[in-house]
């Protein structure tokens, strides 16, 4: 099952509230491309990875997806075992949900191969309790996100495109981007209807922004060279970071023009990682 990558079309610190949590609003969308789950019948649940980014990864109980079998284990009654194998195609900790959807596909492939039916609202407590992003992945859907990601609202049918996504394999964890974080809150910022074509999507955007880009680029300078690198390419629609980074996007109008743009991407950075793919 394909764990799809979760990219924050733009994302709005609205608040904070009394524990430390920021408050957001943010249009979420998934690329066609992302880590791979698999499941097998077995007595006991495992964890085996592999993958271009999989080395050193935790196979036990710290990892989200042992986290979300064994929760969903309990929450169904279940008592069988998996056989779990992850892909890790996807950078780490790169602002586009790799572990959060890693989780929302594991609870999605063993409900079908345990044969369960859990109540919708009691799974998506589940997912809530497993981290901010893992409901809006268990969801799957072009959504606007509220709150501290458990407020899902979905976001309508939007124009068919393709996106770009760069990282250059630098870290900006989460924590730091939001300690760097300067100014006012900002303003909800949801559109009324989904616009009609990804020139309207565009215009739309750039109205709005990530809140994270200068944050992120204080935490990891590297972040700025992407997006202009991005920004250059030809037909670039938009180019925007996603979460709280390292990972960039462009939007394109078709899958030509992304590839081409990774292409060029790649020939100026040939250590950055990057994938095309459409989005939904």
């Amino acid at each position: 099952m394909l764990a799809r990558a979760k990219v924050n079309l733009y994302l709005h610190v609205v608040g904070k509230r009394a524990d430390g949590y920021h408050l957001l609003d943010s249009l979420i969308v998934f690329a066609e491309t992302g880590d791979d789950i698999r499941v097998a019948p077995a007595e006991t649940l495992t964890l085996t990875i592999d993958g271009p980014f999989g080395r050193g990864l935790d196979t036990g109980t710290g990892n989200l997806v042992m986290r979300a079998a064994l929760a969903l284990r309990e929450l169904t009654g279940s008592k069988r075992g998996a056989a779990i194998h992850l892909t890790k195609n996807l950078p780490l900790a790169s602002g586009i949900g790799g572990g959060s959807a890693d989780a929302a596909a594991t609870l999605l492939a063993l409900i079908d191969l345990w044969q369960v039916t859990p109540e919708r609202a009691a799974l998506y407590q589940l997912a809530e309790r497993l981290g901010a992003d893992v409901p809006v992945c268990l969801d799957g859907r072009p959504a606007f996100v509220g709150g501290v990601g458990e407020d899902i609202v979905p976001a309508g049918t939007l124009p068919r495109m393709h996106i770009l996504l760069v990282n250059p394999l630098v870290e900006t964890p989460t924590p730091a981007v939001f300690k760097a974080r300067r100014g006012d809150f900002s303003n909800p910022a949801r559109w009324a209807r989904p616009p009609a074509t990804p020139q309207d999507l565009a215009a739309y955007l750039l109205g709005r922004r990530n809140d994270l880009t200068d944050p992120a680029i204080t935490v990891a300078p590297a972040v700025a060279a992407v997006l202009d690198a991005i920004a250059a390419t030809p037909d670039c629609l938009l180019a925007r970071l996603s979460g709280s980074g390292a990972t960039c996007f462009g939007l394109y109008a078709d899958a030509a023009r992304a590839a081409q743009a990774r292409a060029a991407v790649l020939a100026g950075h040939p250590d950055w990682w990057a994938q095309e793919a459409p989005i939904s």
